[in-house]
């Protein structure tokens, strides 16, 4: 990392820690026992095409500093977009304030000291690179073209879109803790339409890095949505059933997601949660291991600390199924009397173990079922495990895929589901805060003709 090529963004944390700390400051001496803020800004380019045309440019650059101050047990929270001396005079004033209107709350307060992240590692999270809006339109103009050069039977297009953003993250309290880092995101996507008879069908690809040289070229992005759609023509539905399912790799992430809500402090305190009281036992099948790594270099999840300014830490979700660990703010701990993990405001990079090859390898295994490679709606109930959502995918049988099918339903409960997983592939999809191949689950209800 050249801090000296990059001196505006170095220069920029440092306004912004002076920020801070003056708030900081300013809050105690209006009689706030503990306080905290924080600040994210973000700026940088997005354009979109449709066929070839421009859709939009925009320049963004937007962000605020918030702080929230402790007076005793009472908290009072304000924010603002303006660092001016004045203007954080004015809100910190009106935190205090605030905070005096409050009920009395003893698990009100910044997270321990002791875990706070005073030393901590630089993860390699920022890569800028000065891209104009002409080499942003000829990206998506490139993907969308490769996409509709690729088959007849691609005739449309929804449009391509590419970002370019840099940004910063600087927390401070009352502990002594400031901090903060730079951090960059490029994405590229693309979505296409396909028609064969009277049948129509959509679908996309997009690629995302820390590192613009790291993302997939223009056109195999195109290349790669255009395949997806022509896979979904002539689609069919199938009879309702019970049969083996397998999450494609890029969905497969979203199970996870329903564990995050459910081991979460705020579902945990509440007693909303189909997960209450599971430290220590087997929630999963024995086969599923998942381990979070919070300082992988240039990682999307990467965090050096949470948003309380808790250092994050190498740790053990899941050892064979067994649940090691709950997903604690400091509130939430207080609450249960436990100790914060790291994980306010989300996840840090969670790796699940594969136990076996490829998707080809769960399709032989599974033999005859549902490849589900698209998720519809929002069907899975936390305080019971109820799991309902639309689907699309293909099925399968003699272990190859035989069709597409579209307009089913697939429903279970996510406890059942959990300990019902029989194999996790090595097709690891790592665009997102979980990475986990593709997850084969024994036995799950389709709804159909």
């Amino acid at each position: 990392m050249n801090q000296t090529r990059n001196a505006p963004i170095y220069q920029r944390i440092e306004e912004v820690k002076q920020a801070v700390s003056e708030a900081l400051d300013y809050a105690t001496s209006l009689g706030a026992t503990a306080a905290e803020a924080a600040m994210s800004s973000t700026s940088g380019l997005s354009v979109s095409t449709r066929l070839g045309e421009v859709d939009t440019i925009e320049f963004n650059q937007d962000g605020g500093l918030g702080i929230s101050v402790y007076v005793g047990n009472h908290k009072g929270s304000a924010s603002t977009a303006d660092l001016s001396p004045s203007a954080l005079k004015s809100v910190v004033k009106k935190a205090v304030e605030i905070a005096k209107y409050t009920s009395d709350d003893p698990c009100n307060g910044l997270a321990d000291k002791a875990l706070m992240a005073f030393d901590y590692p630089d993860l390699d999270l920022f890569h800028p690179e000065d891209i104009s809006p002409e080499q942003g339109i000829a990206l998506c103009q490139q993907a969308e073209k490769a996409a509709l050069d690729f088959d007849s039977r691609i005739v449309n297009s929804d449009g391509a879109s590419f970002s370019s953003h840099q940004g910063l993250r600087v927390y401070g309290n009352t502990h002594g803790f400031l901090a903060g880092f730079p951090r960059t995101r490029h994405s590229l996507s693309t979505m296409v339409i396909g028609k064969e008879g009277d049948m129509m069908q959509r679908d996309s690809a997009y690629t995302i890095s820390r590192v613009f040289s790291e993302l997939k070229q223009a056109a195999d992005v195109g290349v790669e949505a255009a395949e997806s759609t022509l896979a979904k023509l002539n689609s069919r539905q199938v009879a309702t059933q019970k049969v083996p399912v397998i999450f494609r790799a890029d969905i497969a992430n979203s199970l996870f997601g329903h564990l995050v809500n459910a081991i979460g402090g705020g579902a945990l305190y509440r007693k909303s949660s189909f997960l209450l009281d599971s430290l220590g036992t087997q929630v999963f099948s024995s086969c599923v291991s998942v381990s979070e790594r919070p300082h992988m270099l240039r990682a999307l999840a990467s965090s050096p600390f949470d948003s309380e300014g808790v250092r994050t830490s190498d740790r053990e979700v899941l050892v064979a199924g067994e649940l090691q660990t709950y997903l604690l703010a400091s509130y939430a701990a207080k609450k249960l009397g436990m100790q914060a993990t790291g994980h306010a405001g989300g996840t840090h990079n969670w790796l699940v173990h594969p136990t076996e090859g490829g998707l080809d390898s769960l399709l032989k295994s599974m033999g005859k079922g549902l490849l589900v490679t698209e998720l519809m709606g929002h069907g899975a109930n936390t305080v019971t495990g109820d799991y309902s959502r639309g689907a699309a995918g293909f099925w399968v049988e003699n272990g190859e895929i035989q069709f597409p099918v579209s307009e089913i339903t697939i429903a279970g409960n996510l406890k059942e589901m959990f300990k019902n997983i029989v194999a996790i592939g090595n097709d690891i999809e790592k665009r997102g805060s979980v990475q986990t191949g593709s997850i084969l689950i024994s036995e799950m209800q389709i709804a159909g003709q």
